[in-house]
């Protein structure tokens, strides 16, 4: 059986704060306002694989209301989900992501994110797809405000289960 789910995550930019984007640390002079390291493209994947295996959301496992993951690294939540839906004997078939942000361009730093986010997830990095987009000044994220992601995740339930 096979299963798709989607994902999305929005965060505001503010000055003097660290950016994370798929688990890389983006040099720029913004950085997300989030309980946890605010970073928008792991919370989108989270939530596509967590919605395709029919485990409510991020939110749900990992509230911002709990301090245990008041600037936690999000990496450590992607780990948790992925045990999340193996526990419940789904594997990633692949994921498909687009982060759009006006600036920075961030289209040199997607090999990195695929290899961090593939060793955390334990999959092969070409199962990862990255996109970057601009909103062409349009929106909170044209106006430099916010990042968003979107991701989808395609999951297949293990044969010994």
């Amino acid at each position: 059986m096979i299963r798709i789910g989607n994902g999305y995550d929005v965060h505001r930019l503010d000055n003097g704060l660290d950016l994370w984007i798929g688990g890389v640390k983006i040099d720029f002079s913004k950085g997300a306002v989030a309980h946890s390291d605010g970073d928008a493209l792991i919370h989108a994947i989270c939530d596509a694989l967590l919605g395709a295996a029919a485990l409510k959301d991020i939110g749900h496992h990992f509230p911002d209301s709990d301090i245990r993951y008041k600037n936690i690294d999000s990496k450590i939540i992607l780990r948790e989900t992925v045990n999340l839906i193996t526990a419940k004997g789904y594997s990633i078939v692949n994921i498909d992501s687009v982060v759009c942000l006006q600036q920075p361009k961030i289209n040199s730093y997607i090999d990195e994110m695929q290899k961090c986010m593939a060793k955390v997830m334990n999959i092969d990095a070409d199962r990862i797809s990255i996109k970057a987009t601009t909103t062409e000044k349009l929106g909170f994220t044209g106006r430099e405000e916010g990042i968003a992601a979107y991701a989808v995740a395609l999951i297949e339930k293990n044969n010994n289960n």
